[in-house]
């Protein structure tokens, strides 16, 4: 054979070589595609495919002329991936740390941790589910667990929630937002694909980052709560905590309209983890939330506060609240109460300042005081079983009663004169009043204090309302007929004093305290509106215009607060000075409330003009005593004086008229259908 050809031997090794080549790749290609094949196509799947959640903006609070009080601003959640850093971007690493405000050495520890220790297999998820940005469900990373959390259950797809659930062990995301790998290192340690850095850099701040180029690093849109006003109204509108749940106010109350709803799309990546929008299998497109408009006036609320402000700096009181309605509606136009807090700082209020946070003009009470004199007169006049001319002795110190003799209350002042229903009510007569619920009886007196609200919800949507207190006549002693008329033997909370006070204004009507006055659609078309809902009648017309002739009275000068009126207007209110039940140690070591001789109560609940009423405010502050003079805070000198100043500065801004002509009041609706 000639030597320029190959030897057999040679041509039989080389086929042979060949020959178990393409028996081996056949082999592989049977078991790629035959034995292994759904395990492989499941693992392919797993690794392209994807669930991206398009978050909706949560709808904005408005107050009663569409100023914002809440809204949802854009951020950038900046993260990074240690695993794609590059040694050439260390020299940007001081201009990024500059840029999102953290010190360098903490960025250089977090862009540098590149794995951590595997979690124990009893470790307890983290109790509160990260959100840094939660845009994309990776099947093969925690992101899953944080984006479900975010969407509503009618949102994420079954087979996502099932995908979620056989997830392998060891895929949670970290106590601290971490998100890390499946794969475990020789080590026993677990890939970090995404370290948070920052959760609140601003657009602007965030395009000079990507300027620099630093591979790895990178940041989605998220919606972050803020409120424009800080404190303002802080109680009725609430917040949002750091885990996008609506805490408190109508945050929380209207969260379903504000909430809107997210959406999702699924498909598929490619190497670089860029979505393949040719494979999007599902889209299903976000639905912003409903803005919620109040009836609060920004403006009023500001009086209000400011007020309080004033009232806090002269007399340094526990706690005050004033609240300003439209007595002809209900609609509440201002809500203040002192201490209060900054809604955009919330997380930042000390265990000791918690109290701050609190609604006290529906979550605390207090006993009323001579303000719920007007309880007593009220029914009395409208069961007609007094005129304002009927007279009582108020110098006895006992009546008989029920064939009893009962103690009478003591009086600031000695009447040596028997005074008129009129006179009771302007020079707050204590035995007057319960002169006066002694002529209704038991029952009679209570069922007409129920039908002005008392012991009951008022219904005001802020949350966290209490009832107050109010036993029923089957429990009261023998002194409770003499000394609930005056305000003592029950407790109520400054928002069912306002609505009590508010039937006379309203024309005898029992108006529910609404707050919410208009939903509207994200382009500002209205969905739903709200209007004046009376819950019952108590009394009738003619016994509320006769009430409220009686209540000028107060701010005259005869009566006991004459610092409340104002030239010109006709103010018809009713002071309260209520003595604090206060806990005291006895000798045997048991506790008793006893009423205290230097804590007090002060108040002054009113409404203006006094025949056609237009607006309505209460002023109560608590516990003031200590820069009063005489170490009492009297109703007459606390509180009236801030009810005239609010008053005059609502004349203005309301363009209250002196004088009126005769028109209409506005329907209002009843509950029940009734009228």
């Amino acid at each position: 054979m000639s030597k320029g050809f190959a030897s057999s031997y040679r041509i039989v090794l080389l086929a042979v070589c060949i020959l178990v080549c393409f028996t081996g790749l056949g082999a592989r290609l049977v078991f790629l595609h035959v034995i292994d094949r759904e395990e492989l196509v499941q693992s392919v799947d797993k690794a392209r495919r994807q669930i991206i959640v398009e978050s909706a903006r949560r709808g904005d609070i408005l107050d009663a002329k569409g100023s914002i009080l809440a809204t949802s601003r854009t951020l950038i959640i900046l993260g990074v991936d240690p695993q794609s850093l590059r040694k050439e971007d260390e020299k940007k690493w001081p201009q990024l740390a500059a840029l999102i405000g953290v010190p360098l050495p903490q960025l250089s520890k977090i862009l540098l941790t590149k794995s951590r220790p595997v979690a124990p297999a009893n470790a307890s998820p983290a109790s509160s589910p990260a959100k840094p940005g939660d845009l994309v469900i990776n099947f093969s990373m925690a992101a899953a667990a944080r984006a479900t959390a975010l969407a509503p259950a009618s949102v994420v797809p079954s087979a996502l929630a099932q995908a979620m659930a056989d997830k392998p062990p060891g895929t949670e995301t970290a106590v601290d937002d971490t998100v890390l790998d499946e794969s475990i290192d020789e080590n026993g340690l677990r890939p970090i694909r995404w370290a948070k850095l920052s959760e609140t850099v601003e657009e602007s701040t965030y395009t000079k980052i990507q300027a620099l180029e630093i591979k790895g690093v990178y940041g989605q849109r998220a919606y972050r709560r803020a409120y424009p006003h800080n404190s303002l109204a802080a109680h009725v509108i609430g917040y949002v905590n750091k885990q996008g749940e609506a805490a408190a106010g109508i945050e929380r109350y209207a969260d379903f309209y504000l909430h809107g709803r997210d959406g999702w799309r699924e498909g598929e990546r490619d190497g670089l983890r860029r979505e393949l929008a040719q494979f999007r299998t599902r889209d299903v497109p976000a639905a912003d939330g409903y803005n919620v408009r109040l009836s609060i006036d920004s403006n009023i609320q500001h009086m209000a506060e400011d007020e309080l402000d004033y009232i806090a700096k002269k007399y340094s009181p526990q706690k005050a609240t004033i609240i300003v309605s439209d007595p002809q509606t209900g609609f509440i136009l201002a809500v203040a109460n002192y201490p209060t807090f900054n809604l955009n700082e919330y997380n930042l209020v000390t265990a000791a300042d918690q109290g701050s946070m609190r609604n006290v003009a529906v979550s605390d009470m207090y006993e009323p005081g001579s303000v719920f004199k007007i309880v007593a007169a009220s029914a009395a006049l409208n069961e007609g079983r007094v005129t304002p001319a009927t007279r009582f002795d108020c110098s006895i110190e006992s009546i008989e009663y029920k064939g009893r003799v009962r103690n009478l209350p003591g009086e600031d002042h000695h009447f040596t004169t028997p005074l008129s229903v009129a006179e009771i009510i302007s020079h707050s007569s204590n035995r007057g009043a319960a002169q006066l619920a002694m002529k209704l009886g038991d029952q009679k007196f209570y069922d007409y204090a129920r039908a002005f609200g008392f012991g009951q919800l008022t219904g005001f949507p802020v949350g966290g309302e209490i009832y107050g207190s109010m036993a029923p006549p089957d429990k009261w002693d023998g002194l409770t007929i003499t000394r609930m008329p005056m305000g003592h033997s029950i407790a109520a909370t400054p928002m069912q004093m306002q609505m009590a006070m508010g039937v006379i204004a309203s024309g005898g009507y029992l108006l529910r305290p609404q707050i919410i006055s208009q939903i509207n659609d994200a382009s500002g078309e209205p969905v739903y509106r709200y209007r004046g809902i009376a819950k019952h009648r108590v009394i009738s017309a003619e016994t509320a215009r006769t009430m409220a002739r009686l209540l000028q009275g107060v701010a005259s000068p005869e009566g006991t607060a004459p610092g409340a009126a104002i030239p010109n207007y006709e103010v018809a209110g009713k002071t309260g000075t209520t003595q604090k039940l206060l806990p005291v140690t006895l000798a045997n070591g048991t506790t008793k409330l006893v009423y205290s001789e230097r804590h007090h109560i002060a108040s002054f609940v009113g409404f203006l003009p006094a025949s056609r009423p237009q607006v309505a405010i209460s002023v109560i502050v608590d516990d003031a005593d200590a820069r009063c003079p005489g170490g009492v805070a009297y109703g007459s000198s606390v509180a009236a004086p801030s009810f005239k100043h609010l008053g005059e500065q609502l004349i203005q801004y309301l363009d209250i008229k002196p004088v009126y002509e005769t028109s209409g009041r506005p329907a209002l609706a009843m509950e029940g259908g009734r009228r």
